[in-house]
């Protein structure tokens, strides 16, 4: 089994909703992240990542939490199984000229088609079962309002 260090995000525009992207991946919704590349700081993957899922620049950004052990173990659709070491940050990015006319949608074409949907949600409209399994410990800390840095 592989371990995959990953770098996400929370980021909040000014109803305090939370950015949700649909992945291509699984289908299934979480927070803007990815992998780290050789040679990458943490941090700059997840700004890679942001940037690369979301067209959006963050400009400032604090670790949220570490989400570590046995509840990051995930198998993909092909039947890969890997488990996840992820690093969530609080970031902040710059929506102007970025939102959709519905309000709540961010405007951008993925060149990569990771993002099948970005959807700004409020905390107590999402569905935790519709988010990935290995993210979902992050929404239900975020729900409780949870801190501390490391999580299992």
């Amino acid at each position: 089994m592989r371990i995959i260090v990953t770098g996400g995000a929370i980021i909040r525009d000014q109803h305090n909703r939370i950015l949700l992207q649909r992945r291509s991946d699984y289908g299934n919704w979480g927070l803007p992240g990815g992998g780290m590349e050789a040679g990458e700081s943490i941090e700059q993957t997840m700004i890679r990542e942001v940037l690369e899922e979301t067209g959006l620049h963050v400009m400032q950004h604090e670790l949220y939490g570490i989400y570590s052990g046995e509840r990051m173990q995930y198998r993909y659709p092909d039947g890969n199984e890997v488990v996840f070491v992820m690093f969530i940050f609080h970031a902040q990015v710059s929506l102007v000229g970025k939102i959709a006319n519905d309000g709540n949608s961010v405007i951008f074409a993925d060149s990569n088609r990771e993002s099948l949907e970005l959807r700004f949600m409020s905390i107590d409209e999402i569905d935790i079962a519709n988010i990935s399994s290995v993210q979902q410990p992050v929404f239900e800390d975020l729900l409780a309002g949870r801190v501390g840095i490391l999580r299992n």
